[in-house]
């Protein structure tokens, strides 16, 4: 049997079509079919591609005898439960706002509505390079971002920035960190409007070491300065006097902390 020959049996054996076929290959119809006219014969790679495809040897492929087909093992590409990888990418037929639902590839850009590869752009995305809604990687950008430098609306990461971050170094509105600065932080140093902390500077700060115009600590720097516990309405009086802007969860948040968590 000449391999134009195997190629159509082991084809239909699978019930696909020529354009089918292709797809899995990552050729064009008109390839297959002059690969089964005799017309023209695929490279190594291609052949490598096809006995993994298959479930059958490039030996079988090559040579005459008539190709034996387990059909109790079906290949990969055949087993609806599992991906189908050619070529070291997987990319799912259906769609979701034009990208596939899934796209893996160990080469180039995975861009998919899951996206996993190297570099990754989709609404969840895990890659070296990651850009998504929810993205995971050594450098990762999205609303929700989590990798060693993290950016995002929700960042995790030893370097995170964000609107709520948390990290080693920490930077955002809401931060919590090793090294933390932002609005409303909390970590060893921490450094913001409102800072809680080992070190603590800000408008209002309670630490260890703290520094600012209301602090509180071991050691206490600023205007209004307190050592040791201070009941939570009188620090809540000190608050709204001298810094009657202060939001409301801030005054109840820093007067407990004041109260509770002072270590004197």
């Amino acid at each position: 049997m000449k391999f134009s020959e195997k190629l159509i049996e082991l084809r239909k054996s699978r019930g696909w079509s020529q354009e089918e076929l292709g797809e899995r290959l990552g050729v064009t119809r008109q390839t297959v079919s002059k690969w089964e006219l005799g017309a023209t014969t695929p490279e190594m790679e291609k052949l490598s591609a096809m006995s993994e495809l298959f479930g059958v040897s490039v030996d079988e492929l090559v040579k005459g005898e008539k190709a034996v087909i387990d059909e109790q093992k079906p290949p990969l590409s055949n087993t609806k439960n599992r991906l189908n990888f050619v070529n070291g990418e997987y990319k799912s037929k259906k769609t979701l706002w034009g990208m596939p639902l899934v796209h893996i590839t160990s080469h180039g850009v995975a861009k998919g509505f899951v996206a996993i590869g190297l570099r990754a752009r989709g609404i969840i995305s895990i890659g070296l390079l990651s850009v998504g809604v929810i993205s995971i990687g050594l450098l990762a950008l999205g609303l929700i971002a989590t990798g060693f430098l993290a950016l995002g609306a929700f960042a995790d990461g030893a370097v995170a920035a964000g609107v709520f971050s948390a990290g080693g170094v920490s930077v955002g509105v809401f931060s919590v960190g090793g090294v933390s600065c932002g609005w409303l932080t909390c970590g060893g140093l921490s450094i913001g409007k409102y800072a809680f902390g080992g070190y603590a500077s800000g408008d209002i700060a309670i630490g260890g070491s703290a520094n600012g115009i209301i602090a509180l600590g071991d050691t206490a720097n600023g205007e209004i300065t307190f050592n040791g516990n201070v009941p939570a309405e009188q620090f809540r009086e000190v608050i709204t006097s001298k810094l009657p802007n202060t939001p409301k969860f801030v005054v109840d948040l820093f007067s407990w902390l004041a109260e509770n968590v002072s270590s004197k």
